[in-house]
C-alpha cells in the first residue's frame, strides 16, 4: 500500500493511496503528515486509517500511469548517508586516490567506524519528483545518480514509510577534496524522491528491497545495475538514531540510506539522459537529465 500525490482535474495537489492492484483512492488529507497525525489522534496507524477509506469509498476512475505525479511528500529536509555499502566505499576510494584502490583512506575508516557518515542533502525547494528534471552541475565533469532507499521519519525519528531517492553526485568535486562534499552533493534539482511512500506497516522486511538503476541515452540503455538493501553495512534504525542525535528534525524528513549501484568509472551523465530507479513494491522514479548554463563570473 503506497501513498502518492498527483494533480487532479482542477490542477490541485491531491493525496491518494495506490493499492497493489494499482487502484487509486483519494484521501481527504492535505498531505502525508496530516494523515500520520490523524492516525495518532485516533490511536491507530496510517495503514488502518487508509484501509477504512478503501472500504468506505470507490476507486477513482483514473489510470495510475496517466496521473501527473508529484513528490509524495514535500520533505522540509532531506539528509543522506554515505559509505553504507562496500561498493560505495570502493567508489569513494577510487575518486580520492585516482584509482589506487590499495591505499587506505578515511572512507575505509568511516566504513568500519562506530559513527556513520550522515550529511545534509536537500530542502523541498531543491527536491524534485517523478518525471521532473534533475540538473547537472555546470562546474563538474563527472556526475552520476545515486539510487537509494529513503526512509520517511517524524520529528522523533520514527520510521513512517519508505520511498526512492536519487542522490545526484559530482564525483570529481568530492574526489578533489572531502571538504567539498556539500558542493558535490547540493545544488538546484540535485535530489529526486518518489514516486510513492510505502507505509512501514506493509513492509515485512526492509532489508529485502531490490534496487535497480537504468540510465538511457538517445533512447538506448547505457547503464544498468542492481543491488539489495540486504547488502547495507548499517541498520536503518542506527542511521536514523545518529541523525536525530542532538539535532532538530522535522516531521516528514527523508533520510537516504546510501547507494550500492555505481556506474562504470568512465561514465558521466549528459544532457538529455534519463534516469530510471526502481524498487519493486514502491515504484519507479523516472527523471530526465538537464544541463544548466555555466554561471558567469564577475572578474571585475
Amino acid at each position: 500500500m503506497r501513498i502518492i500525490r498527483f494533480l487532479n482535474e482542477n490542477n490541485l495537489p491531491t493525496l491518494a493511496v495506490l493499492t497493489d492492484a494499482d487502484q487509486v483512492y483519494q484521501l481527504r488529507f492535505a498531505n502525508f503528515i496530516e494523515l500520520v497525525q490523524k492516525a495518532d489522534q485516533q490511536n491507530t496507524t496510517p495503514f488502518v486509517l487508509v484501509q477504512s477509506v478503501i472500504q468506505e469509498s470507490a476507486p477513482l476512475n483514473a489510470d495510475f500511469d496517466d496521473l501527473h505525479l508529484l513528490v509524495p511528500i514535500e520533505a522540509p529536509e532531506v539528509w543522506a548517508s554515505g559509505v553504507t555499502y562496500e561498493r560505495s566505499k570502493d567508489a569513494r576510494n577510487y575518486e580520492s586516490t585516482g584509482g589506487k584502490l590499495d591505499v587506505t583512506t578515511f572512507y575505509d575508516k568511516v566504513y568500519d567506524a562506530e559513527r556513520p557518515e550522515i550529511f545534509f542533502k536537500s530542502t523541498s525547494a531543491r527536491t524534485v519528483g517523478p518525471n521532473d528534471s534533475v540538473y547537472l552541475r555546470s562546474d563538474s565533469h563527472w556526475q552520476i545518480p545515486e539510487p537509494e532507499l529513503g526512509v520517511v521519519i517524524n520529528k522523533e525519528g520514527k520510521i513512517l514509510g519508505y520511498t526512492i531517492g536519487n542522490d545526484m553526485s559530482s564525483r570529481d568535486i568530492e574526489g578533489e577534496n572531502p571538504l567539498y562534499l556539500p558542493q558535490a552533493k547540493i545544488w538546484k534539482n540535485s535530489c529526486a524522491i518518489g514516486p510513492a511512500i510505502r507505509l512501514v506497516e506493509t513492509v515485512e522486511d526492509p532489508y529485502k528491497f531490490e534496487i535497480v538503476c537504468r540510465i538511457f541515452r538517445n533512447g538506448e540503455k547505457v547503464v544498468e545495475g542492481s543491488a539489495s538493501t540486504g547488502q547495507l553495512k548499517r541498520k536503518l534504525d542506527e542511521l536514523v538514531s545518529y541523525l536525530v542525535r542532538d539535532n532538530v528534525i522535522f516531521d516528514g524528513t527523508v533520510l537516504l540510506t546510501g547507494t550500492c549501484i555505481i556506474p562504470p568509472n568512465e561514465f558521466t551523465l549528459e544532457d538529455g539522459d534519463r534516469i530510471e530507479i526502481e524498487i519493486p513494491g514502491i515504484g519507479v522514479l523516472n527523471n530526465p537529465v538537464k544541463a544548466q548554463a555555466p554561471v558567469m563570473q564577475n572578474v571585475g
